[in-house]
Order: structure tokens, then sequence, then C-alpha cells
């Protein structure tokens, strides 16, 4: 697996409007290759919809976008190519029916089949499975996933993983297609002061290899530059937004309409990496995971 040159992602006026209103609006990024951000905001505020966009699985309907030189949404199809998910809850959840390796072949697979070359299905079935396990194996390296401590080792059932060794693995299916951004979801979700700790180092680790990193998180370490979704406070001088036609439409395996209720009618006080107006409402964002998940 080589190391890849991480994608620079740029946003002005980045947004995503539904029939019932802004998941996110007015989103402002300048992250620089193999750099780490934050995406950090209320539940409901948009923060998934946001990694979807920026990755290519769901269509902006405001402003513009640039990853890796590919710009948002005229080429959607080319930010999918070198752009991977890691756990993002309602989209690609891990199979708790099948075992780490299961698991880890069922990604090889699929990399394969969707994202690698064609030439490389026409390859002897014993040089595939070699490759495959050459790439299992250093992608589960750099995500710091050790098999032999697992309770029953590559047997181990992934219902069975603990949060942080759900985390690495779904890291480690991500890198198997070299991604140049890599987008995560909740990553401190459910873990202790130390494995917080842990997840970020391992963040670090990826971009210190090239990935450019964006992570959805309560709460960033204060060396990790932050984007903000969610409602700004109220001033008397705001406008009100026009009435655009929504046309929220998600792309591939994320057939989501992103919704929301309110509009927000403040612009909120500029900060690195961030400049948002954004609503709240927990409705249109439920709505539009709920859809992935039937897609």
């Amino acid at each position: 697996m080589d190391s890849p040159h991480g994608a620079a992602v740029k946003a002005e006026d980045f947004g995503l409007k539904g029939p019932r209103g802004w998941v996110f609006r007015n989103i402002a990024i300048d992250a620089a290759p193999g750099s780490i951000t934050a995406v950090e905001g209320p539940s409901g505020s948009g923060r998934t919809c946001l990694l979807l966009a920026l990755t290519g699985r769901m269509k902006p309907t405001a402003g513009h976008a640039e990853v890796g030189g590919h710009r948002l949404p005229k080429k959607m199809a080319a930010v999918r190519r070198i752009a991977a998910l890691g756990p993002v809850s309602g989209v690609n959840d891990l199979d708790q029916a099948l075992t780490v390796a299961e698991q880890l072949r069922e990604g090889a697979l699929l990399q394969r089949r969707y994202e690698g070359p064609i030439r490389a299905l026409l390859r002897p079935r014993g040089e595939r499975r070699a490759s495959a396990a050459a790439r299992i194996e250093e992608a589960l390296a750099v995500a710091g996933l050790d098999l032999a401590t697992l309770p029953k080792g590559p047997r181990t059932s992934v219902r069975d993983l603990e949060r942080l060794e759900s985390v690495r693995l779904s890291v480690a299916i991500a890198l198997l297609g070299d991604p140049r951004l890599l987008a995560l979801d909740d990553l401190d979700l459910k873990l202790s002061d130390a494995e917080r700790a842990e997840a970020w180092s391992l963040l670090r680790a990826i971009a210190a290899r090239g990935t450019t990193v964006f992570a959805v998180c309560s709460e960033a370490p204060q060396d990790i530059p932050v984007v903000r979704t969610g409602t700004p406070a109220k001033t008397p001088d705001a406008k009100p937004e026009t009435d655009a036609k929504p046309d929220a439409k998600p792309d591939t395996k994320t057939d989501a309409k992103p919704e929301s209720d309110t509009k927000p009618d403040a612009k909120p006080d500029a900060k690195p990496h961030t400049n948002t107006k954004t609503e709240t409402n927990t409705k249109g964002t439920d709505d539009a995971l709920a859809e992935a998940r039937r897609a």
C-alpha cells in the first residue's frame, strides 16, 4: 500500500438544503493535503451530511467545494474515487454477523470489484488472494489493529469488538483503497479519555502518511482546526433566506434527501476553517440517514 498524496479540501458558502430547509450552510474550509480537520456541532446539525457531501456521496445545493482538484458538485464521481469513509453510522456499518477476517475479506473484495483497476480482476486467483492479504496486513498495521490481541484472533465476531477496535477495523477497511481523503463520523463516541487520545493518535499517524482526514467529534484537541455546524445566535440585522428549490439528492449508495425545518437568522463569528450558518433540526438529518439505510 503506497502512501497516498493527500487531497486539498476547499469550500466556500458550501451548503445543502432539502424540502424542509437547510441541513448545513455557509461552510468555509481550507484544509491542506495531509491535514486533520475536526467537525463539531450538536447532534442533528448536519455534521454527517457534511462528510457525505465532501466525499461525493451527497449532492450539495449551495456554494462549492474542491477536493483534490475536483470541484463539487460537478465532479462527485471523481471525488468518490479518491475519498473513503471510515465509520459512518447508518451508512457503512460493520456487519455484526461476520468475523473480523470475513469483514476484511469482504472489504478487500468490494474495493477490488468497484474501485480497483479492471486488469486486477484478470489476474490469477492465487495472485489476487496474495495481493489482498498483503493489503489487508498493511492496512491493519496503519490502523493499529493487531488481530492476535483479539479474543479469538481473526475469528473474533465483529459484534464482540470494543468500540475503539471497531473504529480501527472500519479505518483499516477504508485504507484498503489508498484514499487521499478519509472521513470518519462520531470518532470519540463512547470512548474513554485514554481511548480518545489513542483515536486522535491514529488519525495523526494516517495524516502523517499523506492522507487528508476529516473527523466528526464532540470535542477536538486544541491543536486540531475545527469546522462547526449548528445554529448561530440571532442578530437584529439578519436577512431572511431565499426559497431556493431543493435539490439535495445523494449519490451512489446514499440516496438520502437531507431535510430540516427552520431557518437561522444570523452570521456566526469567523473562526479557523469555519464560517457556518447551519440548522439543528434533527428530523432532516435523521430522514437523510434513514433513506441511506434503505439504499
